[in-house]
């Protein structure tokens, strides 16, 4: 353990009644020394959610003034037909564009596995089956609601990340 400066920080040898540096009275307090080759290690999913989660970030390719005008009406974006909001309000922001094509493409892609889900759960529902329809429409529910949430999140951070999968679509320009 060694002794600090509370008000300057320098390393103080023992003994010392005033820090040489700023004249502040020492204290007598300890503090460990940081360890700067501890690292955090992260679980295999908190690995894997980074992996799919690194996607393109074109943040840079936007104007500041427009990501921080644009970034809480962008986060409508993802709220389902919600997307018409910032489509309407914020029709000169190139920022808010970006995340209204981000959350048109993930709307339509809700809507085809919604459409696909009711054709499988039917199918399996006339077998006996229905039970596994809806394990997978909850899995693919869930998958929807992270890809919202990664999107909200990026559009309040101010950034331009596309979504995993689906993100790389251009609908809306």
């Amino acid at each position: 353990m060694s002794k600090y400066c509370k008000k300057c920080g320098l390393p103080l040898d023992e003994g010392t009644k005033v820090c040489p540096s700023c004249g502040e009275p020492v204290v007598e307090v300890t503090v460990e020394e940081p360890d700067f080759e501890k690292k955090e290690e992260k679980s295999k999913f908190e690995r894997e959610f980074d992996k799919f989660n690194d996607t393109e970030d074109k943040t840079a390719q936007f104007d500041s003034k427009d990501v921080e005008d644009n970034k809480i009406i962008s986060l409508f974006s993802y709220l389902g037909i919600l997307f018409l909001i910032p489509m309407i309000a914020a029709n000169q922001s190139k920022f808010a564009k970006f995340h209204v094509n981000q959350g048109i493409v993930l709307f339509i892609a809700d809507l085809v596995l919604g459409v696909l889900m009711r054709i499988f759960g039917w199918t399996f529902g006339l077998i006996g089956l229905g039970w596994i329809a809806a394990i997978v429409n909850s899995a693919l529910g869930v998958v929807i609601l992270v890809f919202v949430i990664l999107g909200i999140v990026n559009a309040v951070q101010g950034k331009a990340k596309r979504l995993p999968v689906i993100g790389k679509f251009e609908i809306y320009k």
